[in-house]
């Protein structure tokens, strides 16, 4: 039973059955033909792992004042001003 779970192939094998990056080269137009990440149709060169962090895990993050969570807070603030002035208003008349 543990000859049959154990991988016979080796770890070139491997290598050379994954699936390729399909990035393509700006000078020749060629394929880049790395192995591709697993899940990802590009390589570890050309993205596949990009993206910086978000929140305080970021090197960049400062006071928080300027991430997407505060901007759509303040928009919900600012939309609960109107209609609060609106009904304010309405009520008065």
């Amino acid at each position: 039973m543990a000859e049959a779970m154990s991988c016979t192939h080796s770890p070139t094998d491997r290598l050379n059955a994954a699936a390729r990056c399909h990035a393509t080269s700006k000078r020749s137009g060629f394929q880049c033909q790395a192995p591709a990440v697993r899940g990802k149709k590009v390589c570890r060169m050309h993205g596949a792992r990009a993206g910086a962090p978000s929140g305080e895990r970021n090197g960049n993050y400062r006071h928080g004042g300027h991430t997407n969570e505060t901007r759509t807070l303040v928009a919900k603030a600012r939309l609960l001003k109107v209609i609060s002035r609106k009904l304010l208003q309405a009520l008065s008349d």
